[in-house]
């Protein structure tokens, strides 16, 4: 099944894109990346199943110069999005800057639509003031994030434009798809040693291709009778481009990468210390519910493998679950594990608990560590359901359960992981408010 097609927010600080990347998301979307001296919001969002809408602006340092910054936001968009969308605050008469940012964005051949945001405000200008940009009047639109004003005509011209262009995901997944495994991780880390030495340690090489529209470079395979696509997402970066920052690995097309996996092999270097960074990156799979793998390389050139792998255990604590893996590409060392816990994890991501299972591991949390509530009002969890798989998602009815603290929540997960291992899967929650009956 191809990925989401990605549609990208581009302009400058003052339009309003993380208000509108809000408002499509219908949601106040959590923060993906923090690092020291900046705070950054949320770059993406899925838009219902239909496409990814990424705020590339979101992903600049804010201290770069606008030269660098609009760059890196075209290159981005160029090679990774299949729509751009060019955001102005429509008050404010358009800019040099930002008649620069529109020529940069038609050269790339991309539909690029006009959005004229803030339109609610009494000081917004008519669209004809913004022609000089060369974006036709049928792709400029009028959106107040506030109001929510144009939303609707929007969403309905991305989703008509990307299905007349054949962008969407195929409604019908094959029969037998393949176990999509990406690479993840910070340049540099060995994302395409690896890849090369999972494709040369297989013999059965299925078809090998590189320079897809997502340029994610691919290698499928057989590995114990199931079909296997590597996607690898290095090899990218421009020389000399190494800075801080989720942007400068291809954010994109990492993102890009995440949703159309399965299962994510985290790289990380043995031989630097773990990262905010790579906490994030950690932060976004389990996020997208993919299965993930943490996967030291290079420990050819460490000597003490107990001391990194206690740091890693400190570092990665938020997923207890996720097996970690050392690897060395140039001695081939667990390189082929990678497949066999790849192929137990997604066994795992496709488990069915029963109800009545699932219920007697509620009734014992309950019992072990009553939740806790205010002065005249506990929650009540009633009973739990398991509604879907790939991840594992599960949800407690109950009464008050908008009082549960986050604790007893993680309790419960523990509790369902204690029966049910669930390696390298993160299991998702949902809390159902029922009506009291009589007597409740």
């Amino acid at each position: 099944m191809k990925s989401l097609p990605i549609v990208a927010l581009i302009g400058q600080t003052n339009a309003g894109k993380s208000s509108l990347l809000n408002r499509f998301a219908k949601k106040n979307i959590a923060i993906v990346a923090r690092e020291e001296g900046t705070t950054r919001d949320s770059v993406s969002a899925r838009i219902d199943e239909k496409f990814l809408l990424v705020d590339t602006a979101g992903l600049k340092n804010p201290e770069d110069s606008f030269e660098a910054s609009i760059q890196d936001q075209i290159s981005d968009a160029i090679a990774s999005a299949d729509l751009i969308l060019l955001t102005l605050d429509s008050s404010l008469y358009p800019s040099e800057k930002d008649k620069r940012i529109a020529k940069l964005a038609l050269k790339s051949k991309k539909p690029v639509f006009l959005v004229l945001n803030k339109s609610d405000l009494g000081s917004s200008l008519v669209p004809e003031e913004f022609r000089s940009l060369g974006i036709k009047p049928e792709q400029t639109f009028q959106t107040s994030a506030t109001t929510g004003r144009g939303i609707h005509e929007l969403k309905s011209s991305i989703e008509s434009s990307l299905r007349e262009a054949g962008n969407y995901p195929v409604s019908t997944p094959p029969e037998n798809p393949p176990l999509k495994i990406a690479l993840i991780g910070r340049p540099n880390v060995g994302k395409s040693s690896l890849f090369n030495s999972l494709g040369k340690k297989q013999q059965a090489i299925v078809s090998s291709r590189q320079g897809t529209t997502r340029d994610i470079n691919r290698i499928s395979l057989k590995f114990k009778g199931k079909n296997l696509e590597i996607l690898d997402t290095a090899g990218l970066r421009k020389p000399g481009h190494r800075e801080v920052g989720i942007e400068k690995f291809s954010a994109i097309r990492t993102l890009s990468a995440i949703e159309e996996s399965d299962i994510c092999a985290l790289l990380v270097d043995s031989t630097e210390p773990h990262s905010k960074l790579d906490q994030s990156l950690a932060g976004e799979i389990i996020k997208a519910g993919k299965g993930i793998i943490v996967v030291l390389t290079k420990t050819d050139l460490i000597e003490d493998s107990s001391a990194i792998l206690d740091q890693l255990e400190n570092d990665f604590n938020f997923i207890p679950y996720a097996p970690a893996l050392l690897t060395s590409s140039k001695t081939g060392e667990n390189v082929t594990k990678l497949f066999d816990l790849a192929l137990e994890i997604d066994k795992t991501r496709h488990l069915e608990i029963k109800t009545s299972d699932l219920n007697k591991i509620l009734t014992s949390a309950i019992l072990d560590h009553t939740p806790a509530g205010l002065k005249n009002t506990r929650p009540k969890p009633k009973y739990i359901v398991q509604t879907d798989t790939c991840p594992p998602w599960f949800v407690v009815h109950g009464h008050n359960l908008s009082l549960l603290h986050w604790s007893w929540k993680r309790f419960l997960e523990n509790k369902i992981r204690e029966a049910y291992p669930f390696i390298g899967t993160p299991i998702m929650f949902s809390f159902r408010e029922d009506k009291p009956k009589d007597g409740e």
